[in-house]
Formats: structure tokens, C-alpha cells, sequence
């Protein structure tokens, strides 16, 4: 999963950087909605947690914005704005869920999990594959009645595949679910990654479609 976060406060940011990371979601800080405007026009994310009082361009501009050029990327409002005619102007605006300074970092994961999911058309978050049962609501990967562990870079991978099984993903695509724009990319570090998924979860769970990328089975 990659996400787009646009909030000036840099404590507030860096909470939110370190949380997402310690997930295996990677993310991409801006701090004012114009360049927020330019990330989104080159990158393509998972979801937006977007800060409705931002300098420059604000929030709710930056959603009018996108929707009036049907960008629908899933967006939470992540905002001190607590009076109910500021969450209805943001919802109108075209947020899809609105979330309230403060608030825990934990329910923040599992709203923004629920958000993507619902994006993506699949409110059911578990996949199977013979044995294999991933879950991505609770992360958890189970071979038969046994709990397998995954590092989060591993589980970064295994849930953008899960999350469109069928579909090849690219080495690109793959590399942008584990790691913002300061990240430093490994030349062989998707490989490292699927061949530990493989021996984990068995050698045909992923597969190496040549020339194109990679691809679970469509369950």
C-alpha cells in the first residue's frame, strides 16, 4: 500500500510516518496542497490522508480539485475541524471517511486498511490459496492452523498482490509499495523479498510472469 500524506505539522507527520512504516505502508509527506497537487499528478497512491488546514491551497480545495478532474483516489480528511458543518463541507468536498485531531494512531491504520479495501471493491479482506488464508485486516498469514511471519517489507509485497489477485504487478509497482520518495531502492531487493514469500508460503504462491512482473492466483 502506498499513501499520500498532506499535513504541515511536522510532529503530527513524522507520528504518522513512523506509524505507517512500522505497517509496511509506504508514504509520501507533503506539507501544503500544492504539492500535494504535483505528487498526485505524477504518482499514483492507494489513498490520501489529507489535513483540511493546510498554507497555500487548502484541503478542501485540493478536493474539489481532484474530483472535478475525476481523480478518485480514496481520501480521508485528517482535521481539528470538529463542528459538524465543516465535516459536511469536507465529505461534499469529496472526502471518504473524516477522522478527528486528536486521534490514535491505531484506529487510524484500521480505518485507512477499511478505506483501500472498500476502494478496491473487496470488503472481504481475507484471500486463500490451498492452505494459504492472508488476512489483511489483522495481517496475519496462517498455513493450515500455523502462523506464518512475514517482515513488513514481505507483507508489503504479499498484500499488494493479494490485494489484486489475478493482476501483474511490476517490479515498478511493487517497488513503490515499499518505499516513499526517501527510500533507497535495492536493485534486487523485489527479488529478495518474493523469494522469501516463496520459501514461506511455497515456491507456485507467487508467480513470476516473464517480462511483466508478478501475480497471485485469482482465488
Amino acid at each position: 500500500m502506498k499513501i499520500l500524506l498532506v499535513e504541515d505539522d511536522v510532529m503530527i507527520g513524522e507520528n504518522i510516518q513512523i506509524a505507517l512504516d512500522g505497517e509496511g505502508i509506504a508514504i509520501d509527506w507533503v506539507r501544503d496542497g500544492n504539492a500535494a497537487d504535483a505528487a498526485l499528478a505524477t504518482q499514483t497512491y492507494d489513498a490520501v490522508l489529507l489535513d483540511l488546514g493546510l498554507p497555500g491551497k487548502d484541503g478542501i480545495e485540493l478536493l474539489r480539485a481532484m474530483r472535478t478532474r475525476s481523480d478518485s483516489t480514496p481520501v480521508m480528511a485528517v482535521t481539528a475541524r470538529d463542528t459538524v458543518p465543516e465535516r459536511v463541507l469536507g465529505l461534499k468536498a469529496g472526502a471518504d471517511d473524516y477522522l478527528i485531531k486528536p486521534f490514535d494512531l491505531e484506529e487510524l491504520i484500521a480505518r485507512l486498511h477499511a478505506l483501500v479495501r472498500r476502494a478496491r471493491g473487496n470488503t472481504d479482506s481475507v484471500y486463500r490459496n490451498g492452505e494459504v488464508l492472508v488476512n489483511a485486516a489483522t495481517r496475519q498469514v496462517m498455513i493450515a492452523d500455523r502462523q506464518v511471519m512475514l517482515s513488513s517489507r514481505e507483507w508489503a509485497i504479499l498484500d499488494a498482490l493479494v490485494a489484486r489477485p489475478g493482476a501483474i504487478l511490476s517490479r515498478t509497482q511493487l517497488e513503490e509499495r515499499l518505499y516513499g520518495w526517501a527510500g533507497d531502492v535495492e536493485s534486487n531487493a523485489i527479488e529478495v523479498y518474493i523469494h522469501g514469500l516463496r520459501k514461506k508460503l511455497g515456491q507456485q504462491f507467487v508467480i513470476n510472469v516473464r517480462g511483466l512482473g508478478y501475480m497471485v492466483e485469482k482465488n
